[in-house]
């Protein structure tokens, strides 16, 4: 990541960290408690990213869409791919409409503003980083999990020093400005469900400066254009 980028991030870090304390898993019923309905219709959605998958190839890498994200998206030879249908509000209507199931369930639930499918490709390893922005919270929902000779799951999430591997079907909530790390042991490819969602329960203050940092990222998202996001 830019140097820029990783100071930016402190310190927005810092500003939160003062008025919000809890830790880096959180409990999805009482933060989120519409992830059931993702979970619900996680077989519908697993299908629809299947389809998507058929296009691998051509579905951008990480680095591809966020410069700043080269460090840990092309860190080695192995591909990280984001098939992103909605970023910070703004709908990518060619992408949703590949996934009908998640383009009603983000139109109805306005707290959800980001929407990807996540491509982890066999071998891949995402070193260790820090999200920016604690205004927002991730939803991570597992769709195709490749096995290992035991059973367990394939692909590890490291949140905060604890190991997670989540089954197909199975719901995460997490605060990613928390150290984490990802990898896929296996020679599949891994599918999950990334969903950005607005943290609730904020002092007006920092709900204001959520708002206004939301703004700008949707800015910067129109303003680099949709070419890389479709």
């Amino acid at each position: 990541m830019s140097i820029a980028y990783d100071l930016a991030a402190r310190a927005l870090r810092r500003v939160y960290d003062r008025r919000i304390d809890c830790e880096a898993v959180l409990d999805a019923d009482v933060w989120f408690p519409e992830a059931e309905r993702f979970v619900r219709a996680w077989p519908r959605i697993r299908d629809e990213a299947l389809a998507v998958a058929e296009d691998l190839p051509r579905i951008p890498r990480f680095h591809d869409i966020m410069r700043e994200q080269a460090a840990i998206s092309a860190n080695d030879d192995r591909d990280w791919r984001m098939f992103i249908m909605q970023a910070y509000g703004i709908r990518f209507a060619r992408n949703l409409a590949r996934s009908p199931t998640l383009e009603a369930l983000a139109r109805a639930i306005p707290d959800v503003l980001s929407v990807s499918f996540s491509f982890l490709t066999p071998g891949k390893y995402i070193p260790p980083h820090h999200g920016p922005f604690r205004g927002i919270l991730r939803g991570y929902l597992v769709l195709s999990m490749p096995r290992r000779a035991d059973g367990a799951p394939a692909a590890v999430l490291k949140v905060d020093g604890r190991e997670y591997r989540l089954a197909e079907g199975q719901f995460m909530l997490w605060d990613d400005t928390y150290e984490h790390a990802v990898w896929n042991e296996s020679d599949e490819v891994r599918i999950v469900l990334l969903l950005d969602i607005r943290r609730r329960g904020l002092p007006w203050h920092l709900r204001l400066l959520s708002s206004a940092i939301i703004g700008l990222v949707r800015l910067g998202v129109r303003l680099r254009g949709i070419e890389l996001l479709t």
